[in-house]
C-alpha cells in the first residue's frame, strides 16, 4: 500500500542502521492501524500510530491520522499536539478538513486566536473564503444567542466513571443510554474503552427535570450484548426507534457499524426489535428522531453519497410502517465534517450537532426552522448549552422551554471526562441573526405601471439559485435573505428585457426597484419610441442644434424601426428646460427637431413620413418652471426628445 511504501522509504533514508525486520514490523502496524482507522475504531489505531510516531517515524499520513484519532475521541490537548506536528512537517496540507479540525481542537483548549487563524485558513483552502465570514464574525453572532439557557447536571445520574447521553422525555420519564455497570442487565464490558456496553435506561424526573428516583434499565427484549442508545418514541408511546451496534456482519470484530431498530410495546413489554430497511452492513445509520406528526424519520449516517463524515438524512414512514428511501438534507445542513444527533421539536424545528459548521469547539448544537419550501437560516444556539467540548443529543419541549443536552464538558482545562446528561431551561427564544429582507417594486419603464407576475431570482456568486418569487398584483416583491450575503437579483417578465443588479451585504432591509424595458410594444398612434427604445435625451452642444456623435447612436435606433416598418410615420418633438428666454427656447427646440429630421432623411427616410415640432419649455414634466430653483438633474429631465407614432 502507498502509505507503507512511503514510511519504508523514509525509514531507510534517515535511519540506515535499522533492520529490514523492524521496518516491516512498522509497516504491519501501520497497515493494521489504517484498517482500524478506516473502520472508525480510532482508539486502538491511536495507540499504534502513537507508538510509530514516538519512535521518530514522521510523515503527513501518520501525524494526520494520529491527530484525527485524538480529535474524534475529544482528547483535544493531544489532538493539538499532533496537528501541530503535522503543520510543522508540512505547513500547507492539501486536505481542508485538517485545518478545520485543528481550529476546533485549538478552540476546545482555549487557544482562540490561533483557532481563528486556522479557521480562516480552512475557508481559504476550501475555496469558500469569499462566501464565508471570518472566525471573528461568527463568534460575534454566536454571542448574540448565548446566555439564553439555565443549565445544570442531573445529579442522580451524573457519573464521572460512566458514559450517559440521551434526550427523549415522555411525560415525567427520561429515556437515555448509559454504560452504568450497576444497572446494566448484562454487565458486559466493551473492548473499545473498557466500559460496559451502552444500554437503555429510564429515570423519573420532577418538574425541573431533576431525577427523583434511581434509573432502571428498560425491561423487555431491548438491551443486548451490543450497544443500544438514542431511543425515541411515537406519540402513542407504543413504538420505539433506537440505535444498536451491527450484529449481522460476518466479521463483527473487524467492521462494527450502527443500525436503527424498531420495537413495539405489547402489554407494557417491549418486543424483539426489528431492523429497519434503511440500514446496511456497509455503513452506519444511527440516532433516530421523529417529526411531530410521526411521518418522517430523521437520522445520521455515513452512507456513500453524503457531504462529509456523517450527514443528516430523513425517510418517510408510510402508514404500514415501511420506510421510503433515505434523502440527504443537503448542503444547507450537512458539511464536509460530521453532522449527527438530529432532534425535531414540536414546533417543527431541527436541532443537530456538528463540527463542520463554526462553533465553540468540538460538536456544537445548531438550529434551523423546517419550512414548506426548505429551511430557514442555520443558527448556533450559543453558550452555555454549547461549550468548548462535545455537545450533542439535544432535545427540548418548546411548550415548557425545558430540555436536555449531553456533553463531555469539564470544569478544569485539559481534564478528560465522559459524556453526561444536563438539563436546561430556555429563558428566551433564539434570534435569527442572519435574517434580512430584500424588497422592491417592478414597473413598466414606459408606462410606470406595476408588472404583476415578474420573476425575481436571487443567485449567489456561483450562480446557484438561493431563492425566487414573483411580484404581486401591485408589482411588489419581498424575499427573506441572509444578512451577510451578497446576491445577484435578476428580474424577468414576458415581453420585457431582463434586468439584474447586485445587492449589498450587511443590510437588514434593502429596497431594490426595477423599471423593466418593454421589448414588444404595439406601434399604435401616440406611442413614444424614445421610451420604447430607451432614448432618454438627444444631446446637443450648448446653444447648438448639430447632431453629435452620441446623439447619432440613439437616432440609429429610430432609423432601424423606420426601415423595418416602411409605412410608419413619426412626429419628432424636441423639448428644452425653462432656463433662458421662452421665445428663444422655442426657436432652439425647433432647430433641434429639424436637425434630427434632417439626419433621418439623409439616411434614407422619406421626409413625408416625418414631422418636426419644437416644443420649447411648454411641456415640462416636473415643477422646474421659470424662477424655480432646481438641480441640474431635474432640469435635464425636461431636455428630452420624443418620437411619437402618428400612424
Amino acid at each position: 500500500m502507498k502509505n507503507s511504501i512511503t514510511i519504508y522509504s523514509f525509514c531507510l533514508f534517515f535511519i540506515g542502521l535499522i533492520s529490514l525486520t523492524s521496518v516491516q514490523a512498522q509497516e504491519s502496524k501501520l497497515k493494521n492501524a489504517t484498517e482500524k482507522y478506516e473502520n472508525l475504531n480510532y482508539v486502538n489505531a491511536q495507540k499504534i500510530y502513537l507508538e510509530v510516531a514516538e519512535k521518530g517515524y514522521a510523515s503527513e499520513e501518520v501525524f494526520t491520522k494520529l491527530a484525527n484519532s485524538y480529535y474524534f475521541n475529544a482528547q483535544y490537548n493531544q489532538a493539538v499536539k499532533w496537528y501541530d506536528s503535522l503543520f510543522n512537517l508540512n505547513a500547507n496540507p492539501d486536505n481542508p478538513l485538517v485545518y478545520l479540525r485543528f481550529s476546533q481542537a485549538l478552540k476546545a483548549t482555549g487557544k482562540l486566536a490561533k483557532a481563528s487563524e486556522y479557521y480562516d485558513a480552512f475557508a481559504q483552502k476550501s475555496g469558500n473564503e469569499a462566501n464565508m465570514m471570518s472566525a471573528q464574525d461568527y463568534e460575534a453572532l454566536i454571542q448574540e444567542n448565548s446566555g439564553r439557557y439555565d443549565i445544570a447536571a442531573i445529579e442522580k445520574i451524573y457519573d464521572d466513571n460512566s458514559i450517559s447521553f440521551g434526550y427523549f422525555k415522555l411525560e415525567n420519564t427520561l429515556y437515555y443510554a448509559s454504560t452504568n455497570d450497576s444497572k446494566s442487565l448484562l454487565n458486559t464490558r466493551s473492548a473499545w474503552d473498557g466500559l460496559s456496553f451502552l444500554s437503555l435506561y429510564a429515570v423519573e424526573l420532577d418538574s425541573l427535570n431533576q431525577a427523583i428516583a434511581k434509573p432502571d434499565a428498560l425491561k423487555g427484549n431491548l438491551n443486548s450484548k451490543f450497544h443500544e442508545s438514542s431511543p425515541v418514541f411515537t406519540s402513542d408511546q407504543n413504538t420505539m426507534y433506537f440505535t444498536r451496534s451491527n450484529t449481522t456482519t460476518k466479521n463483527r470484530k473487524q467492521d462494527q457499524k450502527l443500525k436503527i431498530y424498531r420495537s413495539e410495546r405489547i402489554k407494557d413489554t417491549w418486543q424483539e426489535a426489528e431492523e429497519l430497511s434503511i440500514n446496511s452492513d456497509y455503513f452506519s445509520t444511527a440516532h433516530p428522531a421523529l417529526s411531530p406528526d410521526g411521518t418522517l424519520l430523521f437520522f445520521a449516517s455515513d452512507r456513500p453519497g453524503g457531504f462529509g463524515e456523517s450527514d443528516i438524512y430523513r425517510s418517510v414512514i408510510n402508514a404500514d410502517g415501511s420506510l421510503e428511501a433515505a434523502v440527504n438534507l443537503g448542503s444547507e445542513i450537512n458539511t464536509s465534517g460530521k453532522e449527527t444527533f438530529p432532534f425535531v421539536s414540536n414546533e417543527n424545528e431541527l436541532y443537530f450537532s456538528s463540527d463542520g459548521h463554526f462553533g465553540l469547539g468540538g460538536l456544537d448544537v445548531f438550529y434551523v426552522k423546517i419550512k414548506d419550501d426548505g429551511y430557514g437560516n442555520l443558527l448556533n444556539i450559543g453558550a452555555p448549552v454549547n461549550s468548548n467540548a462535545d455537545d450533542f443529543a439535544f432535545g427540548i419541549d418548546k411548550r415548557t422551554g425545558r430540555g436536555f443536552i449531553s456533553s463531555n464538558r469539564s470544569t478544569q482545562e485539559g481534564e478528560f471526562v465522559y459524556d453526561n446528561i444536563y438539563t436546561f431551561l430556555e429563558t428566551s427564544p433564539i434570534i435569527d441573526v442572519y435574517f434580512a429582507q430584500l424588497a422592491g417594486l417592478v414597473t413598466d419603464k414606459q408606462t410606470g405601471l406595476p408588472i404583476e407576475g415578474a420573476l425575481v431570482v436571487l443567485t449567489d456568486a456561483d450562480q446557484k439559485v438561493y431563492k425566487q418569487t414573483q411580484t404581486d398584483e401591485d408589482g411588489n416583491y419581498i424575499i427573506e435573505t441572509n444578512k451577510f450575503q451578497q446576491y445577484y437579483v435578476n428580474v424577468s417578465s414576458e415581453k420585457y428585457d431582463t434586468d439584474e443588479v447586485l445587492s449589498k451585504p450587511n443590510l437588514e432591509l434593502q429596497q431594490i426597484d426595477f423599471e423593466l424595458q418593454s421589448n414588444e410594444v404595439a406601434l399604435v398612434p401616440g406611442t413614444d419610441l424614445a421610451k420604447v427604445l430607451n432614448i432618454p435625451i438627444i444631446y446637443f452642444d450648448f446653444d447648438k442644434s448639430d447632431i453629435r456623435q452620441d446623439a447619432a447612436v440613439e437616432l440609429e435606433k429610430v432609423l432601424a424601426v423606420l426601415n423595418q416598418y416602411p409605412n410608419l410615420k413619426l412626429e419628432i418633438r424636441s423639448h428644452t428646460d425653462s432656463r433662458g428666454n421662452d421665445v428663444y427656447n422655442m426657436a432652439l427646440s425647433q432647430r433641434r427637431a429639424t436637425s434630427t429630421l434632417d439626419y433621418l432623411v439623409e439616411n434614407g427616410i422619406t421626409e413625408a413620413r416625418l414631422k418636426a415640432n419644437g416644443m420649447g419649455e411648454t411641456n415640462l414634466i416636473n415643477t422646474c418652471s421659470n424662477g424655480v430653483s432646481c438641480s441640474e438633474a431635474d432640469h435635464q429631465k425636461n431636455r428630452r426628445s420624443e418620437f411619437i407614432v402618428i400612424e
